[in-house]
């Protein structure tokens, strides 16, 4: 609790059933406290306990999230190559090769979007609820 408190020369010697200390530790390991001592002496003490809280609701939409991320970062990749590409062209006909690149890749960039958009807008209703 208190760092440098070294006054703590006491012991106390507890004994507890395996399902009872199976409770404490998930106890402690869901709070802040480092130490089961520090868990086990701010229960004692009425001190406050600050516990982590985890919203499962929201992994499917992480992962929805992370992979359409992935994709968008790979479509603008591309993207940015053709525009650099764009930059050094010589000739006509790799100018219309380049076109209808673009035309593809700005379509898939699109689709992405839009799924982003549902993406969110289903999970904006479920949270509204």
């Amino acid at each position: 609790m208190e760092k440098g408190n070294s006054n703590r020369t006491r012991i106390i010697g507890l004994r507890l059933t395996p399902s009872e200390y199976a409770k404490i530790e998930r106890k402690w390991k869901a709070s802040t406290c480092r130490k089961l001592s520090d868990y086990v002496r701010r229960s004692l003490f009425d001190k406050p306990i600050v516990t982590t809280y985890r919203d499962a609701s929201l992994d499917e939409f992480m992962l929805q999230m992370i992979q359409l991320r992935k994709e968008l970062n790979a479509i603008g990749n591309n993207f940015n190559q053709s525009v650099k590409k764009l930059h050094i062209l010589q000739q006509i006909p790799e100018f219309k090769s380049w076109l209808i690149r673009y035309e593809l890749e700005s379509k898939i960039l699109f689709n992405k979007i839009d799924e982003v958009k549902k993406s969110i807008q289903k999970f904006a209703e479920l949270w509204l609820r």
